[in-house]
């Protein structure tokens, strides 16, 4: 059975040309065709002589997978069903905004963190993306030539796949790659401790973190993972490091009618995150079924946010985007692996 290319490492490739009898710097010929032509075809790769690509082409190929379904918001936003090596599927979101186009990529097949509010954590977890899948998403978007920012928040949790997430950022940011700026980069977490050091250890790329509440009794109401990662332990790793050159950490919050939207949750945030150069995120939930929460208004949302940029922490509220197509955060699903 044929392997895909896309997805291996430079040293990858190069075992791979070894393997076939082809000359070690051929690796570096197809990491370019892959990764910086976005070839969809061996064939395409004419400074390979025709016998190495005939080589290549009997046990590989390049690993590309359109998406099986599509769907246009009226603002611009789209988000795309794609089909994962092992059979389920995973959602990814385009969204342009004047000369930025972010795109939101998957990292597994459902999530093992089950939040509350989130739709993706109620699919349960099936599995993890590998970088093929992960890379897949980027390579076979409408516009892959127009994106200026990747930002790993769609379905499941980043530092539970790590080895495949850390393999696609050094791809993407690799000179054989896409050689893209880290700073391009933001990856989510819940803040899973272990591999939260070792991302923030061998990553340049920002970091944000789901936090929703800053008291401990709430945010584990809302995210069982605060039992085995308490937010004071998170806050206190990332006290340890430097924010204030190029890395950001960003504090998503998103805001819960009559839950954790008043300025006594605002007083508490700030207490918690007072000496950290941060900016927090304030995002409206949408709502999914059979979750007991209510939307937030608007004027709580404003006095929140007001409250935190008068007391020296940068706050700003997330402009929903793509919610008529369920494209909006925390509203991922993988549609057919519907129970």
């Amino acid at each position: 059975m044929k392997k895909p290319l896309l997805g291996l490492s430079l040293s990858q490739l190069q075992d791979v040309a070894t393997s076939l009898s082809m000359p070690r710097f051929t690796a570096k010929q197809i990491a370019e065709w892959i990764y910086q032509k976005q070839v969809n075809n061996i064939d395409e790769m004419t400074n390979l002589s025709k016998a190495n690509r005939e080589k290549l082409d009997s046990s590989y190929y390049i690993g590309k997978s359109p998406a099986c379904q599509r769907s246009e918001s009226s603002d611009g936003t789209i988000k795309y069903l794609f089909p994962t090596m092992d059979g389920h599927t995973i959602e990814t979101v385009y969204i342009p905004d004047g000369n930025r186009a972010t795109l939101c990529v998957s990292c597994q097949v459902g999530c093992k963190m089950n939040c509350l509010f989130c739709q993706t954590g109620k699919q349960g977890w099936q599995g993890n993306l590998t970088t093929t899948d992960i890379l897949n998403q980027i390579f076979s978007c409408d516009y892959p030539s127009n994106l200026t920012n990747i930002v790993f928040m769609g379905q499941g949790e980043p530092l539970d796949n790590y080895d495949a997430v850390m393999q696609s950022i050094d791809i993407i940011t690799a000179s054989y790659g896409m050689q893209w700026s880290p700073k391009r980069i933001t990856v989510s977490t819940v803040g899973m401790r272990k591999t939260l050091k070792q991302f923030l250890d061998n990553s340049q790329c920002h970091l944000a973190v789901s936090l929703h509440s800053s008291i401990h009794e709430l945010r584990e109401q809302l995210m069982p993972a605060e039992k085995q990662f308490p937010i004071a332990g998170i806050i206190e790793l990332i006290r340890e490091y430097d924010w204030s050159h190029q890395r950001r950490v960003t504090f998503e919050y998103t805001m819960f009618g009559g839950l954790n939207d008043t300025l006594l949750h605002a007083r508490e945030l700030v207490r918690l995150l007072d000496g950290i150069q941060c900016r927090v995120n304030i995002i409206r939930w949408h709502r999914i079924p059979d979750v007991p929460l209510k939307e937030v208004e608007d004027t709580r949302m404003t006095a929140f946010r007001d409250y935190l940029n008068n007391h020296g922490i940068t706050a700003t509220i997330r402009a929903s985007r793509g919610q008529d197509i369920f494209a909006a955060c925390g509203m991922l699903k993988s549609q057919n692996d519907e129970n």
